[in-house]
């Protein structure tokens, strides 16, 4: 028994029964109870469907309008701030602007934010970096962000 042994109980040897001897041949075994994971009800993740086409491309451009109190003072002068992905360029940012949202874009400026640590307590960590957009659109056009 050892040292950290002591104390504890041994474990009594399976009977026939509980080895399931007693079942004839031809019986199916008994169905296990449910695991842990079945007994706790886990909801799925939301299924996002992306459109077919040319479209699915400008959905993994643009990723997400960046709605800040910056980026509100900009809508005033027609330019409009899109959290993009890390290896579009202008070209493609601008046509996927002009495809999503239906309006024509003047100029656009691209940003890559860098990564930050964050610091909680003890406890060290890194926010990932990313990279914006600053799309100029042309007079009279206007995208209607929803906040």
């Amino acid at each position: 028994m050892g040292l950290f042994g002591f104390g504890k109980k041994k474990k009594e040897a399976p009977t026939p029964k509980d080895r399931g001897s007693d079942r004839s041949v031809g019986e199916e075994k008994p169905k296990p109870e449910e695991t842990a994971r079945e007994k706790i009800a886990i909801p799925a993740a939301p299924v996002v469907k992306l459109p077919k086409g040319e479209d699915a491309h400008s959905y993994q451009i643009i990723l997400r309008p960046i709605i800040t109190e910056k980026g509100g003072l900009l809508e005033e002068y027609g330019q409009y701030l899109f959290k993009v992905a890390k290896d579009a360029n202008k070209v493609e940012i601008k046509k996927a602007i002009e495809k999503l949202y239906k309006v024509r874009v003047d100029k656009v400026n691209v940003a890559s934010v860098p990564s930050k640590f964050r610091r909680v307590g003890e406890h060290e960590g890194k926010k990932p970096g990313f990279k914006k957009a600053i799309v100029t659109l042309k007079e009279g056009e206007k995208i209607e962000i929803a906040k």
